[in-house]
């Protein structure tokens, strides 16, 4: 706990066996009160690995449902464990996990009530590296989302998330696609409902092991992006709502 907050980390898996342990022994667990792993039909042994390693809570999926389908089922298995703050970790150590107690240090002390680790803050993506047709596209990507959602984000497409409980049970996050839009969705209910959001500068990791998707999708992703933005646009004027933004309170 932190300043008497339940802190709970969710790791939305898919074939993660190889990178689990890195990433679960790097977890600052004199704060973290509970871990979840959701396992999204990965083909390899992450459930057995992830049991090895103590991991007490397991999602299955016996379906693969999609990177937002997986996340869907970490926030509803946190609210349900009472979770005050939920932070989206990665389990393929892409990202350090050393930043979990700044991230929640913000939002236990009513700083912010949603953090983002960001890659692009400091020189942590490039250095790390990320690819660079995908450092040009998220810097082009950030720049039309902050124009269109009228933010200033160093960037919208982190994996690295930490939430407040007030955020998570006002969103509508189970009306979002189930695919890896779900996350820029998530970002467009969250300033609708009036939340601000914090940044904190992470390094990054690229290497074989870690979970990447390849230029189609990118593409795809890329214009289902564009999408979100224009629609939250269109919406701040009037002339647009979607099911995405009626809140659960």
């Amino acid at each position: 706990m932190l300043n008497g907050k339940k802190i709970i980390v969710v790791l939305p898996a898919y074939n993660a066996e190889k990178t689990l342990e890195q990433t679960y022994n790097e977890i600052p667990f004199d704060i973290v009160d509970e871990v979840i792993l959701v396992n999204d039909a990965s083909r390899d042994n992450t459930v057995g690995e992830a049991e090895r390693l103590g991991i007490k809570h397991i999602v299955t999926h016996t379906n693969n449902r999609g990177y937002g389908g997986n996340q869907k089922s970490c926030y509803n298995k946190a609210l349900e464990l009472h979770g005050d703050i939920v932070i989206m970790l990665h389990p393929d150590y892409q990202y350090t996990p050393k930043l979990i107690i700044a991230m929640c240090s913000i939002i236990a002390n009513e700083v912010y009530p949603v953090v983002f680790a960001s890659r692009i803050l400091g020189k942590g993506a490039l250095k790390g590296g990320m690819p660079m047709y995908k450092f040009i596209a998220n810097r082009l990507l950030t720049l039309m989302q902050n124009i269109l959602m009228n933010q200033k984000l160093s960037e919208y497409h982190t994996g690295y998330r930490a939430f407040s409980r007030t955020v998570l049970d006002k969103v509508n996050y189970e009306a979002n696609s189930d695919d890896f839009v779900f996350d820029n969705q998530m970002i467009a209910q969250i300033f609708d409902a009036g939340f601000e959001i914090g940044e904190v500068t992470c390094p990054t990791k690229y290497f074989d092991d870690a979970s990447s998707i390849n230029l189609k999708r990118s593409i795809q992703y890329g214009l289902g992006v564009l999408g979100v933005s224009f629609g939250y646009f269109f919406k701040r004027l009037g002339l647009y709502n979607a099911a995405i933004y009626k809140h659960k309170q």
